[in-house]
């Protein structure tokens, strides 16, 4: 059981009433949170990555059975996560972002970022004896806007970006068919994850967590009444994939 996990029992211990999510009759696994017929967890993989991720909340948001910020914390072992607040310090986030092994960094769009700020747009480089920290904004992208603009405890941190229309030269859309989105640009909380930590020099685990994103998009369409846009061949290439790694 990771972070997020622990913070969906968390948060469901609050309720007074049931979350009614789109699919609220499914019978779903507590843990990926699709339905139990469809249940992923026997697949997960694993990586090991110098890199941490700390997953910032917007209240609801990890009751959400599309939520695919927990796909992060399947793959990456120091993956934290907290529920935001406007008006309440969380002290426990402020020890993890405090802590000396981590370089914080947030990752949030450049266009909104005030000029003075550092913005890293290339390479993630970190001090030594630092490991890179990345906070993701988890929420619809109003939340996030708001999160960003509304935490002071952020505010002095620099900032990771990139520009999803173009990386390397190639046109990148979202591959995340389970919600609406205001463009194809915008992309959902893994992607952007899998993109940070290609900047950070880890390619492979980039692929891993792209290739995970594929098998729970396929799978939780596959257990819905929508059209399944995912790629039928989801959970094979993510087992190619993993073969090949520990053939090396």
């Amino acid at each position: 059981m990771h972070a997020v996990h622990r913070l969906f029992k968390y948060r469901k211990s609050l309720s007074t009433t049931v979350y009614k999510a789109r699919g609220q009759r499914v019978k779903r696994c507590e843990l990926c949170r699709l339905s139990l017929s469809h249940c992923i967890c026997h697949l997960t993989p694993k990586a090991v990555s110098n890199a941490g991720f700390l997953l910032l909340m917007y209240d609801t948001e990890v009751m959400k059975p599309s939520n695919t910020g927990r796909l992060i914390a399947d793959l990456i072992p120091d993956t934290f996560a907290f529920l935001w607040s406007r008006t309440v310090p969380n002290l426990a986030l402020l020890d993890v972002i405090k802590d000396k092994q981590w370089q914080p960094f947030v990752v949030f769009p450049e266009q909104y970022v005030d000029s003075e700020r550092q913005v890293v747009t290339e390479k993630v480089i970190c001090h030594p004896d630092k490991r890179p920290l990345f906070i993701m904004l988890d929420g619809s992208w109003r939340e996030a806007r708001k999160m960003f603009r509304k935490s002071p405890y952020l505010s002095q941190l620099p900032v990771v970006s990139f520009t999803p229309e173009k990386r390397q030269g190639e046109q990148i859309s979202s591959r995340y068919q389970i919600r609406s989105a205001a463009n194809d640009t915008q992309l959902a909380t893994a992607e952007v994850a899998a993109r940070i930590l290609d900047m950070a020099g880890e390619a492979d685990n980039a692929q891993l967590l792209d290739l995970w994103f594929d098998v729970f998009s396929y799978q939780y369409q596959k257990s819905v009444c929508q059209t399944n846009k995912g790629d039928p061949q989801a959970i094979e290439n993510l087992q190619s994939f993993v073969r090949q790694r520990s053939s090396f």
